[in-house]
């Protein structure tokens, strides 16, 4: 399986995302320069963390605008597999490819310590590894994290499966005070309505490593790979989100 890393200037996270899928999973990477078109032969994009362009305007709206958007944004509509992660889910927000938006965090600081998130269905392209409801102690960093959008929209993640990971206490409980952010609902990631984009606000490449304190961030990726593998071999698998609202 082939993934590709965007990398926009300001980007910082993309090394990790390289190392974790090259060297922790085995599967072949390259980056991918946000001036970047014609991609081909990649299985996945990843958005990767950071400040692209410096967070100017707010958070992700130059980006949403790279060159390589519109290739970015074409993989998606063609079924292929899009996970943002932090700034990258702020990116694909931007681009329309999820909606809502990823506001100042409710308390106006800055955020960088582990949370725990549950997950809220397990049946899509990058879950499939937890099992439903699990809590999973993956870190976040951030200062625009506040997930919102209208109540209208929000109903229609809710109702379609669509919220993915829920900020929770350590048991899985989606309290108040286990909102890092303010974000509605407590959402931490989000699907796109086929199923095959995924946003969120966790890093999961800082927790897949015992080294790193953490290794629940790795059903993430083991998920995709495993999904990618289904498709494959011709199974009706979780991938491309033929199966992601039950």
């Amino acid at each position: 399986m082939k993934f590709g890393i965007i990398v926009f200037p300001g980007s910082n996270c993309d090394h990790d995302c390289y190392h974790v899928v090259k060297h922790v999973f085995g599967q072949k990477a390259e980056y991918i320069w946000h001036k970047d078109t014609g991609l081909k032969g990649f299985d996945c994009l990843i958005l990767p963390g950071g400040f692209s362009y410096g967070d100017y305007l707010r958070t992700g709206a130059i980006a949403r605008f790279s060159p390589v958007m519109n290739e970015v944004v074409s993989f998606a509509d063609k079924g292929g597999l899009v996970l943002g992660i932090c700034n990258g889910f702020q990116v694909l927000t931007e681009a329309g490819l999820l909606p809502g938006v990823l506001m100042r965090n409710r308390d106006l600081k800055f955020i960088c310590k582990e949370t725990s998130v549950r997950v809220e269905n397990n049946r899509t392209a990058f879950t499939s590894s937890y099992r439903q409801g699990e809590p999973v102690r993956i870190p976040i960093a951030h200062a625009d994290g506040n997930y919102y959008a209208d109540p209208d929209t929000v109903k229609a993640l809710e109702d379609n499966g669509r919220v993915v990971f829920r900020y929770s206490t350590p048991s899985g409980e989606a309290t108040p005070e286990a909102n890092p952010n303010g974000s509605v609902n407590n959402i931490a990631g989000i699907t796109n309505s086929a199923g095959n984009v995924l946003g969120m606000m966790p890093h999961p490449e800082r927790a897949a490593e015992s080294e790193l304190g953490s290794t629940d961030g790795r059903g993430v990726f083991e998920s995709i790979i495993h999904a990618f593998s289904g498709c494959c071999e011709g199974h009706d698998h979780h991938g491309h989100g033929q199966k992601t609202h039950g």
